[in-house]
């Protein structure tokens, strides 16, 4: 993310239930009422996922909610929308996602240059075993900061 860019979405649960192979920056088709209710915070990445739907990929479960002032303009708040990336881009993930356990995640939200982008992350799962390993981790480098902080 360059310096002309706002974050307005973030899916923090995504990095504590996946391990994040690779990033892509990627456009998105809305109409112009979900555009303004973006620029105004209304988006919710928290439950959606993308997928791969004939050589095309498409993100579901992202809730925009309606414009106020776009009466018979809004339209439905958690339909799939189509994510814009290279043909390049598709066919890696495709690779990605024909891998077991690997899924299409929407990592966060934000504007560039006035245009609403999506990063959207390579995934595995983790198991539970994993999530706490991470918490642990998390858990020790406070302690260590603390103690550091304490002496200095």
């Amino acid at each position: 993310m360059g310096k002309n860019s706002k974050t307005i979405a973030t899916n923090r649960k995504a990095r504590h239930d996946y391990f994040i192979e690779e990033t892509f920056e990627t456009g998105i088709v809305l109409s112009g009422t979900e555009v303004k209710s973006i620029r105004q915070g209304r988006v919710n990445v928290k439950e959606s996922y993308a997928m791969v739907e004939n050589g095309e990929v498409f993100i579901h479960g992202m809730h925009i909610s309606p414009y106020e002032q776009g009466n018979i303009y809004n339209v439905d708040p958690i339909r799939k929308r189509k994510l814009l990336l290279h043909k390049r881009e598709i066919n890696k993930l495709i690779g990605y996602v024909t891998q077991k356990g690997y899924s299409l995640v929407p990592l966060k939200v934000y504007l560039k240059n006035g245009l609403v982008k999506i990063e959207l992350a390579t995934a595995k799962g983790k198991k539970l075993h994993d999530k706490r390993q991470t918490i642990a981790k998390k858990e020790a480098n406070r302690r260590i900061q603390r103690h550091l902080s304490e002496k200095y």
